[in-house]
């Protein structure tokens, strides 16, 4: 198993997925650069946080121009898990991996603290080692993460049981709680808070683990 890590100008949370997989897990990783497109030999691909490009223009969208996402999208695409952490859920929508979008948190504060999720998995091969109505706690750090989507996007979500991740106590002011989605295939995933922050019990707790842990089968 061998995990995919993008790598823009402005990524500050690749090495923290390298080190969630490889030191907690012993998968194997390979940093992807944002000028690539080789993506032979991977099994999976992580966006991760950070600020890519600097987050110029919105968050994630001159990001969604790179050569590299151009594979990320048609890996996704075949059917591969590809996963959007923070600045990673952001550049997901933007690609259009995913619907909806996010915009700046409802009271326009960075926050960076430690959050109460509902895991309802579905279809979402990510969260198989999870069980429906199962609270974890990953942490968040993002100045532009409340969800948006209109009333039907939101229900037909819902219906389709692509909500995967709620909040149990709302931080920024996303519509219907919304913490994370799948796309309806279920091998996308996209979340605000970070679950490679919270597999290790001396940094963050292990809430995290199963969520990598599901590329081991």
């Amino acid at each position: 198993m061998t995990l995919g890590v993008v790598v823009f100008p402005g990524s500050n949370c690749d090495r923290d997925v390298q080190w969630a997989a490889e030191g907690c897990l012993g998968m194997a990783t390979r940093f992807l650069w944002h000028e690539q497109r080789d993506l032979s030999g991977l099994d999976a691909v992580v966006i991760p946080g950070g600020f890519s490009y600097g987050d110029y223009l919105r968050c994630g969208a001159i990001a969604r121009f790179a050569p590299v996402l151009e594979e990320v999208k048609a890996f996704a695409q075949r059917g591969g898990p590809v996963l959007g952490i923070c600045n990673g859920f952001q550049v997901l929508t933007e690609m259009g991996l995913l619907p909806g979008a996010l915009t700046r948190n409802q009271h326009l504060h960075f926050l960076c603290e430690p959050a109460e999720l509902l895991v309802e998995p579905g279809r979402c091969s990510w969260l198989q080692g999870y069980s429906s109505g199962q609270r974890v706690t990953f942490p968040i750090a993002h100045g532009e993460g409340r969800y948006q989507a209109d009333p039907e996007l939101l229900q037909q979500l819902e219906q389709n049981g692509q909500v995967v991740f709620r909040y149990a106590r709302n931080p920024n002011g996303s519509v219907g709680d919304v913490a994370g989605l799948s796309n309806a295939e279920g091998n996308v995933l996209g979340l605000m808070p970070h679950p490679e922050r919270a597999c290790d019990p001396a940094t963050g707790g292990v809430d995290g683990r199963a969520l990598l842990a599901s590329l081991l089968g």
